[in-house]
Protein backbone atom coordinates (compact mmCIF):
# COMPACT_ATOMS: atom_id res chain seq x y z
CA UNK A 1 0.00 0.00 0.00
CA UNK A 2 3.16 2.36 0.65
CA UNK A 3 4.54 1.48 -2.12
CA UNK A 4 1.37 2.10 -4.25
CA UNK A 5 0.69 5.59 -2.49
CA UNK A 6 3.83 6.64 -3.12
CA UNK A 7 3.78 5.64 -6.83
CA UNK A 8 0.55 7.55 -6.65
CA UNK A 9 2.18 10.89 -5.94
CA UNK A 10 4.95 10.46 -8.15
CA UNK A 11 5.22 13.78 -9.82
CA UNK A 12 4.63 14.50 -13.90
CA UNK A 13 6.41 17.62 -13.43
CA UNK A 14 7.73 20.76 -11.04
CA UNK A 15 5.39 22.80 -9.66
CA UNK A 16 6.01 26.79 -11.02
CA UNK A 17 7.74 27.85 -7.60
CA UNK A 18 10.02 24.69 -8.04
CA UNK A 19 10.36 24.84 -11.72
CA UNK A 20 11.60 28.65 -11.05
CA UNK A 21 14.35 27.70 -7.76
CA UNK A 22 15.69 25.15 -9.67
CA UNK A 23 16.37 26.94 -12.85
CA UNK A 24 17.82 30.02 -10.53
CA UNK A 25 20.17 27.29 -8.98
CA UNK A 26 21.40 25.95 -12.74
CA UNK A 27 21.84 30.14 -13.72
CA UNK A 28 23.63 30.72 -9.91
CA UNK A 29 25.97 28.08 -11.06
CA UNK A 30 26.82 29.35 -14.35
CA UNK A 31 27.42 32.46 -13.62
CA UNK A 32 28.89 32.53 -9.85
CA UNK A 33 30.50 29.06 -10.07
CA UNK A 34 34.17 31.09 -10.74
CA UNK A 35 33.64 32.96 -7.17
CA UNK A 36 32.31 30.35 -5.10
CA UNK A 37 35.75 28.02 -6.23
CA UNK A 38 37.94 30.93 -6.27
CA UNK A 39 40.08 29.96 -3.02
CA UNK A 40 40.65 26.13 -4.88
CA UNK A 41 44.10 25.96 -7.07
CA UNK A 42 43.54 24.35 -10.33
CA UNK A 43 44.57 21.78 -10.31
CA UNK A 44 43.95 20.83 -7.11
CA UNK A 45 46.98 19.47 -4.95
CA UNK A 46 46.82 15.95 -3.99
CA UNK A 47 48.54 14.00 -1.20
CA UNK A 48 50.44 11.14 -2.09
CA UNK A 49 48.10 8.38 -3.47
CA UNK A 50 50.40 5.26 -3.26
CA UNK A 51 48.76 2.06 -3.15
CA UNK A 52 45.19 3.21 -3.76
CA UNK A 53 43.28 1.91 -6.15
CA UNK A 54 40.62 3.93 -8.51
CA UNK A 55 38.45 2.69 -11.57
CA UNK A 56 37.43 5.77 -13.21
CA UNK A 57 34.78 5.74 -15.65
CA UNK A 58 34.51 7.73 -19.30
CA UNK A 59 38.65 8.28 -18.95
CA UNK A 60 39.48 9.41 -22.03
CA UNK A 61 38.22 12.84 -22.33
CA UNK A 62 36.76 15.84 -20.41
CA UNK A 63 36.53 15.82 -16.70
CA UNK A 64 37.45 12.17 -16.71
CA UNK A 65 41.03 12.58 -18.37
CA UNK A 66 41.70 14.72 -15.78
CA UNK A 67 40.81 12.97 -12.57
CA UNK A 68 42.55 9.89 -13.99
CA UNK A 69 45.31 11.59 -15.06
CA UNK A 70 45.78 13.38 -11.59
CA UNK A 71 45.11 10.68 -9.61
CA UNK A 72 47.89 8.83 -11.72
CA UNK A 73 50.40 11.36 -10.79
CA UNK A 74 49.92 11.16 -7.42
CA UNK A 75 50.78 7.49 -7.28
CA UNK A 76 47.71 5.85 -7.46
CA UNK A 77 46.98 2.34 -9.29
CA UNK A 78 44.45 3.79 -12.08
CA UNK A 79 42.11 1.70 -14.18
CA UNK A 80 40.82 3.39 -17.43
CA UNK A 81 37.30 2.35 -17.68
CA UNK A 82 36.26 3.30 -21.43
CA UNK A 83 34.68 2.59 -24.63
CA UNK A 84 37.85 3.24 -26.70
CA UNK A 85 40.87 1.63 -25.52
CA UNK A 86 42.95 2.36 -28.07
CA UNK A 87 42.88 6.44 -27.43
CA UNK A 88 43.59 5.19 -23.58
CA UNK A 89 46.53 3.82 -24.60
CA UNK A 90 47.62 6.94 -26.55
CA UNK A 91 46.88 9.28 -23.43
CA UNK A 92 48.90 6.62 -21.50
CA UNK A 93 52.10 7.33 -23.56
CA UNK A 94 51.78 10.98 -23.83
CA UNK A 95 50.90 11.44 -20.08
CA UNK A 96 54.40 9.07 -18.96
CA UNK A 97 56.14 11.41 -21.60
CA UNK A 98 55.19 14.08 -19.62
CA UNK A 99 55.16 13.05 -16.37
CA UNK A 100 57.54 14.41 -13.41
CA UNK A 101 57.66 11.01 -11.83
CA UNK A 102 60.55 9.47 -11.46
CA UNK A 103 58.64 6.10 -11.68
CA UNK A 104 56.80 5.08 -14.33
CA UNK A 105 52.66 5.68 -13.92
CA UNK A 106 50.77 2.55 -12.69
CA UNK A 107 47.45 2.65 -15.15
CA UNK A 108 45.55 -0.05 -16.51
CA UNK A 109 42.98 -0.12 -19.56
CA UNK A 110 39.74 -2.02 -19.29
CA UNK A 111 36.94 -2.06 -21.90
CA UNK A 112 33.20 -0.70 -20.33
CA UNK A 113 30.66 -0.11 -22.75
CA UNK A 114 27.70 1.78 -20.65
CA UNK A 115 25.12 1.62 -23.47
CA UNK A 116 25.44 -2.52 -22.77
CA UNK A 117 24.52 -3.51 -19.58
CA UNK A 118 26.05 -7.28 -20.76
CA UNK A 119 29.68 -5.31 -20.91
CA UNK A 120 29.41 -3.66 -17.51
CA UNK A 121 28.75 -7.70 -16.34
CA UNK A 122 31.74 -8.77 -18.30
CA UNK A 123 33.91 -5.74 -16.86
CA UNK A 124 32.66 -6.32 -13.13
CA UNK A 125 33.40 -10.15 -14.11
CA UNK A 126 37.34 -9.16 -15.08
CA UNK A 127 38.10 -6.97 -11.86
CA UNK A 128 36.52 -9.21 -9.28
CA UNK A 129 38.48 -12.03 -10.78
CA UNK A 130 41.68 -10.04 -10.09
CA UNK A 131 40.72 -10.47 -6.34
CA UNK A 132 42.17 -6.96 -5.87
CA UNK A 133 40.27 -4.72 -3.29
CA UNK A 134 39.12 -1.18 -4.55
CA UNK A 135 39.68 1.58 -3.24
CA UNK A 136 37.59 4.52 -4.95
CA UNK A 137 35.02 3.58 -7.72
CA UNK A 138 34.48 7.26 -10.06
CA UNK A 139 31.44 7.02 -12.20
CA UNK A 140 31.99 9.94 -14.69
CA UNK A 141 30.98 8.76 -18.06
CA UNK A 142 27.79 10.86 -19.21
CA UNK A 143 25.85 11.99 -21.87
CA UNK A 144 23.87 14.62 -22.78
CA UNK A 145 22.24 15.13 -26.16
CA UNK A 146 20.98 18.45 -27.02
CA UNK A 147 18.24 18.96 -29.67
CA UNK A 148 18.68 14.88 -30.06
CA UNK A 149 15.59 12.50 -30.58
CA UNK A 150 14.84 9.62 -28.09
CA UNK A 151 17.29 6.97 -28.97
CA UNK A 152 17.15 3.51 -26.89
CA UNK A 153 20.28 1.40 -26.46
CA UNK A 154 20.10 -2.71 -27.27
CA UNK A 155 19.05 -3.17 -23.80
CA UNK A 156 15.79 -1.21 -24.18
CA UNK A 157 16.36 1.49 -22.50
CA UNK A 158 16.22 5.03 -22.91
CA UNK A 159 20.01 6.11 -23.36
CA UNK A 160 20.18 9.11 -21.40
CA UNK A 161 18.56 7.08 -18.63
CA UNK A 162 21.26 3.76 -19.22
CA UNK A 163 24.55 5.52 -19.71
CA UNK A 164 23.88 8.07 -17.07
CA UNK A 165 22.18 5.86 -14.26
CA UNK A 166 21.37 2.66 -15.11
CA UNK A 167 24.94 1.30 -16.27
CA UNK A 168 26.41 3.08 -13.37
CA UNK A 169 24.31 1.74 -10.73
CA UNK A 170 24.76 -1.73 -11.86
CA UNK A 171 29.14 -0.98 -11.79
CA UNK A 172 28.47 0.35 -8.35
CA UNK A 173 26.66 -2.61 -7.33
CA UNK A 174 28.42 -5.47 -8.94
CA UNK A 175 32.45 -4.30 -7.76
CA UNK A 176 30.71 -3.64 -4.45
CA UNK A 177 32.55 -7.16 -3.01
CA UNK A 178 35.95 -5.03 -4.58
CA UNK A 179 34.76 -2.65 -2.38
CA UNK A 180 34.59 -4.11 0.60
CA UNK A 181 37.94 -5.79 0.18
CA UNK A 182 39.40 -2.25 -0.06
CA UNK A 183 37.49 -0.59 2.69
CA UNK A 184 37.37 2.23 3.47
CA UNK A 185 36.57 2.57 0.20
CA UNK A 186 34.27 5.39 -2.27
CA UNK A 187 31.93 5.42 -4.66
CA UNK A 188 31.74 8.50 -6.10
CA UNK A 189 28.95 9.84 -8.99
CA UNK A 190 29.33 12.64 -10.86
CA UNK A 191 26.17 14.59 -10.95
CA UNK A 192 24.94 17.36 -12.56
CA UNK A 193 22.91 20.95 -10.95
CA UNK A 194 20.38 19.62 -13.70
CA UNK A 195 18.69 17.12 -11.06
CA UNK A 196 17.27 20.31 -9.68
CA UNK A 197 15.37 20.56 -12.93
CA UNK A 198 13.15 17.55 -13.45
CA UNK A 199 11.20 14.67 -11.38
CA UNK A 200 11.48 10.44 -11.82
CA UNK A 201 8.21 9.00 -12.36
CA UNK A 202 9.01 5.26 -10.85
CA UNK A 203 6.85 3.62 -13.33
CA UNK A 204 8.36 6.00 -16.71
CA UNK A 205 11.44 6.02 -16.16
CA UNK A 206 12.14 4.80 -19.85
CA UNK A 207 9.73 7.86 -20.95
CA UNK A 208 7.52 5.41 -22.98
CA UNK A 209 4.02 5.65 -21.43
CA UNK A 210 3.34 9.01 -22.92
CA UNK A 211 2.37 10.97 -19.72
CA UNK A 212 5.60 12.55 -20.35
CA UNK A 213 6.90 14.46 -23.26
CA UNK A 214 10.43 13.46 -24.14
CA UNK A 215 13.48 15.83 -24.54
CA UNK A 216 17.20 15.43 -24.20
CA UNK A 217 17.04 18.18 -21.35
CA UNK A 218 14.34 15.80 -19.09
CA UNK A 219 16.02 12.53 -20.64
CA UNK A 220 19.11 14.33 -18.85
CA UNK A 221 18.24 15.62 -15.93
CA UNK A 222 15.91 12.85 -15.30
CA UNK A 223 18.93 10.57 -15.45
CA UNK A 224 20.82 12.58 -13.04
CA UNK A 225 18.04 12.82 -10.32
CA UNK A 226 17.33 9.17 -10.74
CA UNK A 227 21.00 8.83 -9.58
CA UNK A 228 21.05 10.78 -6.78
CA UNK A 229 17.95 8.88 -5.53
CA UNK A 230 19.73 6.03 -5.81
CA UNK A 231 22.78 7.08 -4.10
CA UNK A 232 20.87 8.15 -1.25
CA UNK A 233 19.05 4.80 -0.75
CA UNK A 234 22.84 2.48 -1.32
CA UNK A 235 23.92 5.35 1.26
CA UNK A 236 21.41 4.63 3.78
CA UNK A 237 21.23 0.61 3.28
CA UNK A 238 25.00 -0.16 2.80
CA UNK A 239 26.17 -1.27 6.83
CA UNK A 240 28.41 1.03 8.63
CA UNK A 241 30.91 -1.88 8.93
CA UNK A 242 30.99 -2.36 5.22
CA UNK A 243 33.44 0.60 5.25
CA UNK A 244 31.72 2.01 1.85
CA UNK A 245 30.68 5.58 1.35
CA UNK A 246 28.82 6.86 -1.22
CA UNK A 247 29.43 10.78 -2.49
CA UNK A 248 27.20 12.93 -5.32
CA UNK A 249 29.42 15.27 -6.44
CA UNK A 250 28.84 18.80 -8.85
CA UNK A 251 31.45 19.31 -11.72
CA UNK A 252 29.90 22.88 -12.01
CA UNK A 253 29.16 23.99 -15.35
CA UNK A 254 31.86 22.80 -17.87
CA UNK A 255 33.34 22.73 -20.95
CA UNK A 256 34.27 18.50 -22.14
CA UNK A 257 32.60 16.69 -24.19
CA UNK A 258 29.85 16.48 -22.92
CA UNK A 259 28.61 18.95 -25.29
CA UNK A 260 30.17 16.86 -28.42
CA UNK A 261 26.13 16.58 -29.15
CA UNK A 262 25.23 19.46 -29.21
CA UNK A 263 24.22 21.78 -32.72
CA UNK A 264 26.89 23.18 -34.31
CA UNK A 265 25.69 26.71 -34.22
CA UNK A 266 25.27 26.03 -30.35
CA UNK A 267 28.57 24.49 -29.98
CA UNK A 268 29.81 27.86 -31.51
CA UNK A 269 28.34 29.64 -28.81
CA UNK A 270 28.86 27.30 -26.02
CA UNK A 271 33.06 27.69 -27.00
CA UNK A 272 32.54 31.34 -27.26
CA UNK A 273 32.27 31.74 -23.08
CA UNK A 274 35.19 30.08 -20.91
CA UNK A 275 35.33 32.97 -18.73
CA UNK A 276 32.19 31.32 -17.07
CA UNK A 277 32.75 27.73 -17.59
CA UNK A 278 35.48 25.63 -16.04
CA UNK A 279 37.91 23.87 -18.20
CA UNK A 280 37.82 20.19 -17.31
CA UNK A 281 40.60 20.43 -14.90
CA UNK A 282 38.78 22.71 -12.80
CA UNK A 283 35.62 20.79 -13.28
CA UNK A 284 37.69 17.44 -11.69
CA UNK A 285 38.32 19.09 -8.76
CA UNK A 286 35.03 18.03 -6.92
CA UNK A 287 35.63 14.44 -7.87
CA UNK A 288 39.12 14.37 -6.91
CA UNK A 289 38.39 15.85 -3.47
CA UNK A 290 35.68 13.17 -2.92
CA UNK A 291 38.15 10.71 -3.72
CA UNK A 292 41.45 11.54 -1.82
CA UNK A 293 40.11 14.49 1.28
CA UNK A 294 40.58 12.03 4.81
CA UNK A 295 37.48 13.57 5.95
CA UNK A 296 34.97 12.65 3.35
CA UNK A 297 34.00 9.36 5.26
CA UNK A 298 33.53 10.64 8.68
CA UNK A 299 31.06 13.16 6.88
CA UNK A 300 29.31 10.28 5.33
CA UNK A 301 29.42 8.64 9.03
CA UNK A 302 27.50 11.39 10.51
CA UNK A 303 25.06 11.92 7.95
CA UNK A 304 24.10 8.25 8.47
CA UNK A 305 23.95 8.84 12.42
CA UNK A 306 22.29 11.97 11.51
CA UNK A 307 19.36 9.87 9.82
CA UNK A 308 19.61 13.05 6.59
CA UNK A 309 17.84 11.62 4.05
CA UNK A 310 20.75 11.90 1.47
CA UNK A 311 24.04 10.74 0.80
CA UNK A 312 26.83 13.15 0.75
CA UNK A 313 26.75 15.91 -2.06
CA UNK A 314 30.11 17.62 -2.81
CA UNK A 315 29.74 20.84 -4.94
CA UNK A 316 32.06 22.49 -7.36
CA UNK A 317 33.39 24.55 -4.94
CA UNK A 318 34.72 21.19 -2.60
CA UNK A 319 32.07 22.16 -0.03
CA UNK A 320 29.11 20.09 1.37
CA UNK A 321 25.75 20.79 -0.13
CA UNK A 322 22.15 19.65 -0.31
CA UNK A 323 21.02 18.03 -3.32
CA UNK A 324 17.40 18.95 -5.23
CA UNK A 325 14.34 18.80 -2.21
CA UNK A 326 12.73 16.51 -4.86
CA UNK A 327 16.07 13.85 -4.64
CA UNK A 328 14.79 13.84 -0.48
CA UNK A 329 11.76 12.44 -0.98
CA UNK A 330 12.35 8.67 -0.01
CA UNK A 331 9.16 7.16 -0.62
CA UNK A 332 9.80 8.11 -4.27
CA UNK A 333 13.67 7.27 -3.99
CA UNK A 334 12.50 4.03 -2.21
CA UNK A 335 10.96 3.50 -5.74
CA UNK A 336 13.49 4.18 -7.95
CA UNK A 337 15.77 1.84 -6.19
CA UNK A 338 13.69 -0.70 -6.49
CA UNK A 339 12.59 0.22 -10.46
CA UNK A 340 15.94 -0.13 -11.15
CA UNK A 341 17.01 -2.93 -9.53
CA UNK A 342 14.20 -4.38 -11.43
CA UNK A 343 15.69 -2.73 -14.51
CA UNK A 344 19.09 -3.65 -14.07
CA UNK A 345 18.29 -7.29 -13.51
CA UNK A 346 18.93 -7.77 -9.81
CA UNK A 347 17.03 -9.09 -6.90
CA UNK A 348 15.94 -6.75 -4.10
CA UNK A 349 18.27 -8.69 -1.64
CA UNK A 350 21.47 -8.46 -4.24
CA UNK A 351 22.53 -6.00 -1.77
CA UNK A 352 23.33 -7.98 0.80
CA UNK A 353 24.16 -10.82 -0.58
CA UNK A 354 26.77 -9.44 -2.65
CA UNK A 355 28.30 -7.73 0.35
CA UNK A 356 27.93 -11.71 2.00
CA UNK A 357 29.75 -13.33 -1.39
CA UNK A 358 26.69 -15.37 -2.20
CA UNK A 359 25.42 -16.14 -5.25
CA UNK A 360 22.69 -13.45 -7.02
CA UNK A 361 20.74 -13.96 -10.34
CA UNK A 362 20.14 -11.34 -13.06
CA UNK A 363 19.14 -11.67 -16.63
CA UNK A 364 22.14 -10.35 -17.51
CA UNK A 365 24.53 -13.25 -15.26
CA UNK A 366 24.28 -16.80 -13.81
CA UNK A 367 25.53 -16.59 -10.47
CA UNK A 368 28.55 -14.83 -8.45
CA UNK A 369 30.39 -16.90 -5.96
CA UNK A 370 32.48 -15.62 -3.13
CA UNK A 371 33.76 -12.43 -3.39
CA UNK A 372 37.23 -14.30 -2.35
CA UNK A 373 36.92 -15.69 -5.97
CA UNK A 374 34.43 -13.69 -7.66
CA UNK A 375 33.05 -15.31 -10.89
CA UNK A 376 30.25 -13.91 -13.33
CA UNK A 377 29.39 -16.68 -15.67
CA UNK A 378 26.87 -15.06 -18.70
CA UNK A 379 24.06 -16.11 -20.62
CA UNK A 380 25.83 -14.40 -23.47
CA UNK A 381 28.59 -16.40 -25.16
CA UNK A 382 31.99 -16.23 -23.12
CA UNK A 383 34.23 -13.74 -23.97
CA UNK A 384 38.31 -14.00 -23.52
CA UNK A 385 40.07 -11.42 -21.69
CA UNK A 386 43.64 -10.81 -23.58
CA UNK A 387 46.14 -8.75 -21.71
CA UNK A 388 48.45 -6.58 -23.40
CA UNK A 389 51.75 -4.60 -22.94
CA UNK A 390 52.45 -0.93 -23.84
CA UNK A 391 55.04 0.91 -24.19
CA UNK A 392 58.95 0.74 -23.92
CA UNK A 393 60.85 -0.21 -21.17
CA UNK A 394 59.31 1.57 -17.94
CA UNK A 395 55.90 1.40 -18.71
CA UNK A 396 55.45 -2.45 -17.82
CA UNK A 397 52.55 -1.15 -15.60
CA UNK A 398 50.82 0.09 -18.36
CA UNK A 399 48.23 -3.36 -19.41
CA UNK A 400 45.38 -2.90 -21.90
CA UNK A 401 42.32 -5.11 -22.21
CA UNK A 402 40.35 -5.69 -24.92
CA UNK A 403 37.44 -8.34 -25.67
CA UNK A 404 38.53 -10.84 -28.05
Amino acid sequence: MASSSASDQAKQGLSWMEWLQGWSNVIYEIFFQRIEARHLKSPLPLPPLNDLCCIVTGATSGIGLEIARQLAESGANVVMAVRNPTAAHSLIQTWQNQTSRKDSLKIDVMELNLLSLESVVRFSETWNSLGKPLNVLINNAGIFSIGEPQKFSNDGYETHMQVNHLAPALLSLLLLPSLKRGAPSRIINVNSVMHFVSTVDPNDMNFVSGKRKFSSLEGYSSSKLAQVMFSNVLHKRLPTESGISIICVGPGCAQTNVARDLPKIVQVGYRLIPLILFNAEEASRSALFAATDPEIPKYCAQLRWDEWPACAYISYSCRPVNPSNESLRMDVSSLVWEKTLDMIGLSGDCLDMLLEGKEIQCRYLCFFTNPCTPKFLCTCAPVNFQLFDHGSAGTANIRFWMTT
